[in-house]
């Protein structure tokens, strides 16, 4: 059955696969960006193209009233929009370290409260948080960036027993590397952020090993499939994770201790 879908950050990457994935199967699909040129190719594929900036609370509220204008409600909610604001704690500028959770947690929190009252009316909904294998480990001068994950991880879980009696599923799915210029962004922010600070050869270090691990990366297809069978279960589990990396580190977090792993993360 056709359900009516918004997928934020849909202007590249794992957003733009599965807003095409999910057009393909059928839906009314929405793909939302602050950058709407860059979906002008959706069109073809039938998504309707929408603006949204998820730290801005304007933005968030018009689009979600315009689609339920036009469509009843938001059946399906796919808070994807993101970015690393990499850097040492310690240097990196608190307003940079609000805004990096205000994309990241608060965006996608705002947009789940705006949807939920319809999902309950219509006693059925799915809210899918793509959050990280960085929401589950933590490296050195991704704090900030890994605050906003885990924290997205743990609404998720609160979230997730809150609707489950009203008919609504809440997803979580951790992609590791995928190959999306993310790393590169993130890797360029934590040199910037660690330059000229007792931080700047260890984040030189960390630097190249961002840029090999983005080179390695998997398709942004792989986390569009998975968020597929995701929405496509009868009964989804709480947590699907995919892409290059993800079942070593997830599998190596939960068998080593904080030392080793520190130790691994270390020699990387």
């Amino acid at each position: 059955m056709s359900k009516t879908v918004l997928v934020t950050g849909a202007s590249s990457g794992i957003g733009k696969a599965t807003a095409r994935a999910l057009a393909k199967a059928g839906h009314k699909v929405y793909g939302a960006a602050r950058k709407t040129e860059k979906m002008q190719d959706l069109k073809a594929e039938g998504i309707r193209i929408i603006e949204l900036d998820v730290a801005n609370d304007d933005s968030i509220v018009s689009a979600v009233e315009q689609i339920i204008a036009r469509e009843g409600s938001v059946d399906i909610l796919v808070n994807n929009a993101g970015y690393g604001e990499y850097g040492p704690i310690e240097n990196v500028p608190m307003e940079d370290a609000r805004y990096q959770l205000e994309v990241n947690l608060f965006g996608a929190a705002r947009l789940i409260r705006l949807v939920l009252p319809k999902m309950r009316e219509n006693k059925w909904g799915k809210i899918v948080n793509v959050t990280s294998i960085g929401g589950k480990i933590a490296t050195a001068f991704g704090g900030w960036y890994h605050a906003s994950k885990f924290a997205l991880e743990g609404l998720s879980d609160a979230l997730r027993q809150e609707v489950r009696p009203f008919g609504i599923d809440v997803i979580v799915i951790e992609p590791g590397a995928i190959q999306t210029g993310w790393g590169n962004i993130a890797a360029e922010n934590m040199l910037q952020n660690a330059g000229g600070t007792a931080y700047e050869d260890a984040a030189g270090k960390t630097y190249d090993f961002m840029k090999k691990s983005d080179g390695a990366g998997s398709d942004p297809q792989v986390i569009a499939d998975l968020i597929m069978q995701a929405l496509g279960a009868q009964k989804p589990t709480a947590r699907y994770f995919g892409g290059a990396f993800a079942a070593e580190i997830l599998g190596a977090r939960k068998t080593m201790t904080d030392e080793e792993f520190d130790a691994m993360m270390a020699g990387a």
